[in-house]
């Protein structure tokens, strides 16, 4: 599907711009020995290994639906969106770990002008993107692809707190520990609200209050002369794909062919309007209801 192809490209591109960063940062971080420096270069990898997770749910997600799966793959796209947020929460418990561990040793740190350089880099980078992947993501309604942007972004929020010790805490030699700490909370702070969108979505979420008043709006344009009354609404999403049930309500007394081709022109407008597949059950009102 074209829509995918976007994405994909993009989770390609940051699979190779992580890598690198992940290698200076690493570097510098050795140089430096700093415990948050080190710790940012592994959240930056981490990058990569969620997009590598988003482009396989895209992938899988665009396959065709079959017997199996009958409406379609689009949910492995959410799927992919648990994956990066459970590898951001092992992240942060890593670098929490181990930042206690320096603090608790009194692991000292010396940042130098590459360090300065390597961490500016990041967070121009990162920060650029986030928002790319951010954008996409609610452009074609892509969970997973603006979980791995703030993926990037809680990277790019990271490395600014480090770029902000360089300069404050020369002289602290504490300030590398605490701000480890700091980053990992971040992290969690990241992983919190993907999975917790994740997660919903993976549940089934009722639909919005607004596309429930304009389907109702809309079934005076089908038939004007009677009251459909929809109600009973049910969605269902599959990622890309949507399935939208309701009911109406008919005279008894009107024919068959009469009632098929009221809920036949109001499923059409319906799904022209909103890009769902709709399915519409009749149900028969008496006299004394009308």
């Amino acid at each position: 599907m074209n829509q995918y192809k976007q994405p994909i490209v993009l989770s390609w591109l940051s699979i190779v711009l992580n890598i690198l960063l992940f290698a200076l940062k690493y570097w510098a971080g050795v140089v430096s020995n700093s415990v948050a420096l080190i710790a940012d270069a592994w959240h930056t990898l981490s990058d990569s290994i969620s997009s590598l997770a988003v482009l396989v749910g895209l992938k899988y997600a665009q396959q065709p639906a079959d017997l199996e799966h009958p409406y379609g793959h689009g949910r492995a796209e959410l799927i992919a969106s648990l994956v990066v947020g459970v590898l951001l929460a092992v992240v942060g418990f890593n670098f929490l770990a181990e930042s206690v561990v320096h603090l608790r040793n009194r692991v000292a740190f010396s940042y130098g002008p590459v360090a300065i350089w390597v961490t500016l880099v990041s967070v121009v980078v990162k920060e650029i993107m986030a928002r790319y992947s951010i954008t996409t993501g609610k452009k074609l309604k892509l969970n997973s692809l603006k979980a791995d942007g703030w993926h990037h972004r809680s990277d790019a929020l990271s490395s600014l707190v480090i770029l902000l010790a360089i300069f404050l805490g020369r002289n602290i030699w504490w300030m590398d520990s605490v701000l480890g700490m700091l980053v990992s909370f971040l992290i969690f702070y990241t992983t919190w609200g993907i999975l917790k969108d994740t997660i919903s979505s993976l549940l089934g979420e009722g639909m919005e209050k607004d596309m429930e008043k304009s389907i109702r709006m809309w079934s005076g344009q089908v038939e004007p002369d009677l009251a459909l009354q929809p109600h009973h609404f049910r969605l269902h999403r599959y990622g890309n794909h949507t399935e939208l049930t309701f009911h109406i309500r008919l005279p008894g007394e009107l024919s068959l062919e009469k009632a098929h081709d009221i809920a036949s022109r109001y499923e059409t407008l319906v799904e022209q309007k909103l890009d769902v597949v709709v399915t519409i059950h009749v149900d028969a009102r008496s006299n004394q209801e009308a």
